[in-house]
């Protein structure tokens, strides 16, 4: 093959690659990372979510509170026991349930969405006082 004819179809071939590569990249999407805290007190959960892109991922998010059932988070097996969604108080984004009357082993699930990734809060103890 000439030398000439040699680079050309080398390039097609790269840039080939590079456009494939491209493609199969465009359907990636990069959710923004969430997080999520909790507090209690006799029964009564708080927290916050926080994300970079709060407009996105903090305002207006569900957020569900599970009863943990074993002794690891599974959303799959605990129960779903309150939810609120989040709004901006001063300069977070905040959730409550109120006071529930529940103890046990608790903690807070921010789902994904098409924008921003899901969190789980840690597990705090709800106790009778």
């Amino acid at each position: 093959m000439k030398p000439k004819l040699l680079s050309i179809t080398l390039a097609v071939a790269v840039c080939g690659s590079l456009a494939a590569a491209g493609i199969a990249n465009a359907g990636v999407i990069t959710r923004a990372k969430t997080t999520v805290t909790i507090q209690v007190q006799n029964g009564d959960f708080s927290g916050t979510v926080d994300s970079p892109k709060p407009k996105l991922c903090a305002n207006g998010r569900k957020i569900v509170l599970f009863k943990q059932v074993g002794s690891e988070q599974d959303p799959s097996m605990d129960q779903k026991v309150a939810m609120d969604t989040a709004s901006l108080n001063g300069n977070e984004y905040e959730w409550s349930t109120g006071n529930t009357g529940l103890f046990g082993k608790f903690y807070a699930r921010a789902g994904k969405t098409p924008d921003c990734k899901a969190d789980n809060s840690d597990t705090v103890r709800s106790r009778r006082t």
